[in-house]
């Protein structure tokens, strides 16, 4: 094989989408941006910020002002996603979830009828304010602002490890009603997942019994060829624009890091051309998405995306984005520790605990694999702790305890307590405790759905600075989906933003400014100001 060769062709031709359909907004703007076209919204935005230096032992603020330029191509294609895990409880929810809502399918249950839906999905069902009527403030639907793929017309398909059909696997995870169940099994029963990757020693031992649908050997050369042509055929079968890949499979230990091996681009092909001991079963999948010109996103802890990894996406031009769903508990405690922070209440400790009966439970028993989630877990409010220097003249450093129980009678629904310790005015101390419970896949799929959408959309933005003659494209890292993410990747050296507000508050600043819409910033002083 001649590795300098390994993706091109492939990924040159997703430059092109021709069975893409051009989308028609919901609002007009005045003053369109004359380069506007029929296949692309254009459209200026003043980026304001900041520049910081110290002068004398004092601070001295810099106001800035970058004007930008951001091209958004309005085809949208006909998009093809791959999970790694389809056959897992997200996997099934996503897909059964989607063709509920495709065929529009309603099911019985104790409190009567009910219809499907996409709660719980940012593009779909959340909203972003536009301007201000009169004296009403008017807010519309995210996937109103900017044209995004319909989920009803994405196909998926995907590998796992188990051989079952999905009507079996939607039936082991007990996740949707019973009645639900029957109606999804003529779609479901004849979707069968792809062989996939195994290496025992990167899952729980207790995994091993499902694993009856994997390739052979283990040389993992051949492994990565495999799985790319299994990218090509679905792509070619299905005769898609764009693929999506997904790791939403088990939790695997950490890789150990190793020079030589994950350092580099080249480094991190040899090592799977020797079969590397240390590369890992979600890191083949990376590498191979990323030679067949395919965002890649790694929805579990482990460090899938190795800096080789890294490098060989920004070599190709292709995004990725890290790590681990970002579900229930890690969204609740972003958001409490951001308004303790902000409340000017500091806090010292937080203790976790969480319980449930599902396979990504029995999974994480086993202790280097609870060791990824843990990691993942501890380090979301450091950067929120470590903003107020009021609070903690030195590095924050509280107690944080983490605990995961595997209970098989909980099924997939997670239950999780905690309790926030703060210091409060004068030495007194504030206890907060919650009870949570949430069911996991269902919260799951809806935030799979937005991370494959949000990128796909990304990979249609371009942008210049109003020195630039060319369009640029984003980061390879997407850190802007970090709102999604329990440990967002970023790019070394850049700042890591864990505060949930404001990672939500980005995707939607985003959108404004591709649609030329004005970034909200609360002051309303049409209301405020004579």
């Amino acid at each position: 094989r001649d590795r300098s060769t390994w993706g091109s062709f492939l990924f040159k031709r997703n430059t092109y989408i021709p069975t893409s359909r051009i989308m028609s907004l919901s609002y007009t703007l005045d003053n369109v941006n004359p380069e506007t076209t029929a296949e692309h919204l254009v459209n200026e935005y003043v980026y304001k910020h900041s520049k910081v230096t110290t002068e004398n032992g004092k601070f001295k603020i810099l106001p800035q002002s970058q004007k930008y330029t951001f091209k958004t191509d309005v085809r949208v294609p006909k998009l093809g996603i791959l999970l790694v895990g389809l056959g897992g409880n997200n996997g099934t929810t996503f897909i059964g979830g989607i063709t509920a809502n495709k065929y529009q399918i309603s099911w019985n249950t104790k409190k009567g009828t009910q219809y499907p839906n996409y709660y719980g999905s940012i593009t779909q069902c959340s909203t972003t304010k536009v301007g201000v009527m009169d004296d009403q403030e008017v807010y519309l639907p995210l996937r109103e602002v900017l044209p995004i793929v319909d989920p009803n017309d994405v196909i998926v398909s995907g590998w796992d490890i188990s051989n079952e059909d999905l009507a079996t696997s939607m039936a082991r995870a007990e996740v949707f009603d019973y009645d639900l169940q029957q109606k999804l099994v003529p779609y479901m029963k004849d979707i069968v997942p792809m062989p996939a990757i195994y290496y025992e020693e990167f899952i729980a031992l207790n995994q091993k019994d499902r694993a009856d649908n994997i390739l052979p050997g283990n040389n993992k050369a051949d492994h990565l060829e495999t799985i790319r042509n299994d990218i090509r055929q679905f792509k070619e079968k299905n005769s898609l624009d764009k693929v999506v890949i997904m790791w939403t499979a088990n939790t695997e230990r950490f890789c150990v890091i190793t020079p030589g091996v994950h350092d580099t681009a080249e480094n991190v092909l040899s090592a799977i051309e020797r079969s590397e001991k240390e590369i890992s079963p979600s890191t083949v999948y990376a590498v191979a998405s990323i030679l067949e010109g395919c965002s890649f996103i790694n929805g579990s802890p482990q460090n899938t995306i190795v800096p080789g990894v890294e490098e060989l996406a920004r070599r190709e031009g292709v995004y990725v984005v890290g790590d681990d769903f970002k579900t229930g508990q890690t969204k609740i405690k972003t958001s409490l520790i951001d308004f303790l922070v902000g409340a000017g209440i500091r806090p010292k400790s937080i203790v976790s605990y969480n319980h449930l009966g599902n396979n990504d439970g029995k999974n994480l028993s086993s202790e280097s694999q609870f060791k990824s989630k843990e990691m993942s877990k501890k380090s979301c409010v450091d950067d929120i702790l470590n903003s107020n220097k009021t609070l903690y003249r030195s590095a924050a450093n509280i107690d944080h305890q983490i605990v995961i129980k595997y209970v098989p009678s909980a099924g997939d629904t997670k239950k999780a307590m905690d309790e926030y310790i703060s210091e409060i005015f004068m030495g007194g101390q504030h206890t907060l405790t919650l009870y949570n419970v949430c069911e996991d896949s269902l919260l799951a799929a809806p935030l799979i759905l937005d991370l494959i959408l949000l990128t796909e959309l990304l990979e249609r933005i371009e942008f210049k600075k109003e020195d630039q003659d060319s369009y640029s494209k984003f980061d390879t890292v997407l850190s802007i989906l970090g709102y999604l993410m329990k440990a967002p990747k970023i790019k070394e050296g850049h700042p890591m933003v864990n505060a949930l507000s404001r990672q939500k508050l980005a995707i939607e600043n985003l959108f404004k400014a591709c649609a030329g819409i004005p970034t909200e910033d609360n002051l309303l002083l049409e209301f405020r100001t004579n």
